[in-house]
């Protein structure tokens, strides 16, 4: 018997639901709490206080960052290669990543050591977005 998918198991009729649940409260930015979830087959609801996965506030940028990284054992360049993107701007990416996870305190590795022409090229040649180019000038600074 072949495997079910995820879209296989929903409830008949059920709408599939890709959206991402927000993390940050739209009125004052405080973090939002899971207090109700929800089963789409039977309708049956729980009420309380749930811990979130950490996990789930990641964008699918980082999500996609973290599956690479994992699947490459960890290897940056690879994570440079498969993203298409410098290793600077890999090893940037990655600091990032583990800065939202909570995993560190340090600023992003090695970030000094780019000039400020380097960032603009990086810029000019698509492996870094405008945000991130800025966060790196402003540490330069």
């Amino acid at each position: 018997m072949a495997e079910r998918t995820r879209s296989q198991a929903r409830a008949p009729g059920s709408r599939a639901h890709d959206h991402r649940a927000p993390d940050a409260c739209p009125v004052c930015g405080d973090h939002l709490a899971v207090t109700r979830l929800g089963c789409g087959s039977c309708g049956t609801e729980l009420a309380g206080i749930f811990r979130q996965c950490e996990f789930c506030a990641l964008s699918d940028a980082e999500i996609e960052l973290l599956r690479v990284f994992l699947s490459s054992r960890g290897n940056l360049r690879e994570v440079e290669r498969f993203l298409g993107v410098s290793y600077p701007t890999a090893r940037l990416r990655y600091a990032d990543l583990l800065r939202k996870l909570g995993l560190t305190g340090e600023p992003a590795p090695e970030t000094e050591a780019l000039t400020r022409e380097q960032v603009l090229a990086e810029v000019a040649s698509g492996a870094l977005t405008p945000d991130e180019a800025a966060r790196l000038i402003a540490d330069l600074a």
